[in-house]
């Protein structure tokens, strides 16, 4: 047998309650006494609370505590983590590695009809996410440890506006997934506040000796959607926008985290939302022009930017053209 199926062998023996020694579970396994050793060590390394009693009747047992948890999934417990499991690796998750060895362990002791079943559901779900180079996972990896530790990191941070990378010390209280991106969230002491920082923007990370310790009850989700939400930087201007479109352009428009937030009216064909006027003038009427023509909408000063926007990229495609046409005549 394998290293493994010794393994789970002793657990199993362990979890009937009773003490036995090292030799007694070599003499059931057939196998040497060291490797019981071994065996027994890995499982602790594990997390399996194992101790070992003294005396003419010792030996080794399990606590109570966890000898009486269920160490087998049901069918639908099984099909939960292998779907959640799915949705991890593709969305970037920093150690995926580990979670397909534990995958594979529930494979590996699953019998046919269990294993065809798990293949089946593993093979119908799909989920689509930009993909995540191994640098970004590696970066990961240092934010997820060094949050779990309570351990100061000193980040290179490139702010995307061609101004070059900035180096700072940052205290990592969480990271969080969200959009397609991921994003860690703590202190920054270059700052001297809470920041978030996009992960696909850090150039580089390096551990210090330095330890912090975590706001109690702090969310780094909350502090998060709470910078990026509409209304979170203070008395916004706000305006209502009315849009008129089919019900199924309407459902797909809400379900954009701008203006599924910002929704203060909904009926079959015509949705009310409550926006910062800043980002009318920004960024809205460029997310809007895909939809074309599908959409009516009530208010002026977004009519009047898209009207605009619509300008600018209509003259720049035309002499876009104008230059292919011309080096095609030459």
């Amino acid at each position: 047998m394998t290293k493994a199926d010794n393994m789970l062998s002793i657990l199993w023996m362990l979890r009937s309650g009773k003490r036995m020694t090292a030799k007694q579970l070599a003499e059931e396994l057939e196998i040497h006494v060291r490797t019981v050793y071994r065996c027994i060590d890995s499982l602790c390394a594990s997390g399996v609370p194992i101790v070992a009693d003294s005396g003419p009747n010792g030996g080794y047992r399990i606590l109570s505590r966890f000898a009486d948890s269920p160490l087998v999934f049901d069918p639908e417990e099984q099909k939960g983590l292998i779907h959640a499991s799915v949705f991890a690796r593709e969305a970037g998750y920093p150690h995926s590695e580990a979670l397909e060895r534990a995958m594979d362990k529930l494979r590996r002791y699953a019998n046919e009809k269990q294993l065809d079943e798990l293949e089946r559901h593993s093979g119908g779900l799909s989920v689509i996410y930009p993909p995540i180079d191994g640098k970004h996972r590696a970066l990961l990896q240092v934010l997820e440890e060094a949050t779990g530790q309570g351990r100061t990191l000193e980040m290179e941070y490139d702010r995307g506006r061609g101004e070059g990378s900035s180096k700072r010390r940052f205290d990592p209280y969480g990271i969080v997934y969200w959009k397609g991106s991921w994003y860690t969230v703590g202190h920054c002491a270059y700052r001297g506040e809470l920041r978030s920082f996009r992960v696909d923007r850090i150039v580089r990370l390096g551990e210090t000796e330095a330890r912090f310790e975590r706001p109690e009850g702090f969310s780094a989700k909350d502090f998060l959607l709470g910078n990026l939400l509409p209304g979170s930087q203070g008395a916004a201007e706000l305006e209502t926008v009315r849009i008129s479109a089919q019900e199924q352009v309407l459902n797909e428009l809400c379900r954009h985290w701008l203006f599924g937030h910002a929704l203060t009216e909904r009926r079959p064909e015509e949705a009310v939302f409550l926006l910062e006027r800043s980002t009318l003038l920004t960024y809205v009427p460029y997310f809007l022009m895909p939809y074309g023509t599908a959409l009516s909408i009530g208010s002026e000063l977004l009519v009047r930017k898209m009207a605009e926007a619509g300008a600018k990229v209509t003259a720049h495609y035309e002499a876009m053209l104008a230059k292919l046409e011309q080096e095609k005549g030459d």
